[in-house]
């Protein structure tokens, strides 16, 4: 399960370590193979354990083909899916094609979703966070019904 926001920096090769909090879970599950694709909803990365990922490449290679927006989602998230394997320092290499996507450069904030890992560049976590926080505060209407019976 990951949790939580992680400030983390890319390097001059573009290689990120892993929290060493997540390293053994992932070594031990995945043997330290992941991928990491585009998010298609915001300017950001996703990254999954391999096994994870698995399930999902499944559920979307099952889509319709002639569905164009199906179509859409199986070409931006299985067309930018990327293998990754974590070296031997817990250091994984982000392709120059995914930083350029979601803007990243040095600095990285690594989000934890549960299953997977959401990769921001820093500026652009700040301004969406900003932003949700604001939407939230004035769109307490819009709520789906499951999210207003859910007690924090």
């Amino acid at each position: 399960m990951f949790r939580g926001i992680t400030a983390v920096n890319i390097d001059v090769k573009g290689r990120l370590a892993i929290p060493t909090k997540y390293r053994d879970g992932l070594l031990r599950s995945d043997q330290g193979k992941m991928v990491m694709t585009i998010d298609t909803e915001s300017n950001c990365l996703l990254l999954y354990p391999m096994s994870e990922w698995e399930i999902i490449e499944a559920k979307l290679q099952q889509l319709p083909s002639f569905n164009p927006q199906a179509r859409r989602i199986q070409r931006l998230l299985i067309g930018h899916a990327t293998e990754i394997d974590m070296d031997g320092a817990g250091r994984i290499l982000v392709s120059q094609i995914l930083r350029d996507y979601a803007v990243i450069e040095k600095k990285v904030m690594l989000v934890g979703q549960g299953k997977k890992f959401e990769l921001w560049s820093e500026s652009q976590w700040f301004d969406a966070r900003e932003s949700w926080l604001a939407e939230e505060a004035n769109n307490t209407d819009s709520l789906p019904d499951e999210m207003k019976t859910l007690s924090l």
